[in-house]
C-alpha cells in the first residue's frame, strides 16, 4: 500500500466520528492499492466480518467470487480488486437486522481513497446503497430496474444484487439475471483484469445437431438387468 493510503487509514482511525469503533479494537474493513483495477463497492461489513477482518469470507462471498468468475486469491489481492463498503465499520443491529451504512461515510472516505487508485477500470456497486450514491440521478426507480439495465452504466459501473443467500426468491423471480447478467459480468470482470474470463462452455449449433441425431439412433432402453430399473 503506497504512504497516502496508509495515512488515509490511519486518519480513519482517528477521526472522531469512528472512535467508538476504535476503542472496542476494530479496524476499518477495507482494502486498497495503487495498481487495482476493479473497485468492489458493498453495503457495510457484517460483525462476523468487522471480527474477523475478511470482507465477503461468507456464503455471500463464495457466490459473489463465482458470480465474478475469479478466484479466492484474485478477489483478496489488492493489487487487482480494491474492496470499499459504504462503511467500513459494522454499524450494529438495528429492528429488521444489521443497520444500514452510516450516511456521509462514504462521500468522506471513497473520493480520497479512489483517487489513489488510478488504473480502476471497473466499478461493481452491490446493493441499493452503493447504486444510489454512485449513480445518484441516473439509477432506476427500483434496484431490480437497475441491475436489469446494467449495459446502460458500462463501461464504468456494473450493479448487482447483493449475493446473499437470502436473496434466492429475488433471484427465483428474475431468470434474466443468471442467463444475461452474470455471463456479461464475468466477461467484463475478466477484461479489466486482464484474464480470460471463466464462462461455462456452451455446444455449437451444430455439436447440438450430432448429439440430438446420435441420440435418435440409440436403442430404446429396457429393464436392466434381472428386471430392475433401467441401467445408468
Amino acid at each position: 500500500m503506497s504512504s497516502t493510503l496508509d495515512q488515509l487509514r490511519a486518519a480513519i482511525i482517528s477521526d472522531p466520528d469512528n472512535a467508538w469503533a476504535t476503542e472496542q479494537g476494530w479496524q476499518p474493513l477495507f482494502a486498497a492499492h495503487p495498481h487495482a483495477r476493479v473497485a468492489v463497492i458493498g453495503q457495510a461489513p457484517g460483525r462476523r466480518a468487522q471480527e474477523s477482518g475478511i470482507a465477503w469470507g461468507d456464503a455471500s462471498g463464495i457466490t459473489l467470487r463465482k458470480w465474478l468468475g475469479i478466484s479466492t486469491e484474485t478477489f483478496y489481492d489488492p493489487r487487482r480488486v480494491a474492496l470499499l463498503p459504504m462503511d467500513f465499520y459494522y454499524p450494529g443491529q438495528g429492528a429488521h437486522g444489521d443497520l444500514p451504512p452510516r450516511p456521509g461515510f462514504a462521500a468522506r472516505w471513497h473520493v480520497e481513497l479512489l483517487e489513489q487508485m488510478p488504473h480502476i477500470a471497473l466499478t461493481l456497486l452491490i446493493g441499493q446503497y452503493a447504486q444510489r450514491h454512485y449513480l445518484r440521478g441516473a439509477a432506476k426507480p427500483t434496484l431490480t430496474e437497475t441491475v436489469r439495465c446494467f449495459g446502460q452504466y458500462l463501461p464504468q459501473w456494473f450493479p448487482l444484487v447483493h449475493p446473499s443467500p437470502l436473496n434466492f426468491r429475488w433471484q427465483a423471480r428474475n431468470p434474466w439475471f443468471a442467463e444475461q447478467v452474470l455471463p456479461e459480468l464475468r466477461c467484463t470482470v475478466a477484461r479489466a483484469l486482464g484474464l480470460e474470463p471463466d464462462l461455462p462452455t456452451r455446444p455449437t449449433p451444430e455439436a447440438s445437431q450430432d448429439a440430438a441425431e446420435r441420440g435418435s439412433m440409440r436403442p430404446t432402453e429396457g429393464p436392466g438387468r434381472n428386471g430392475g430399473a433401467p441401467a445408468k
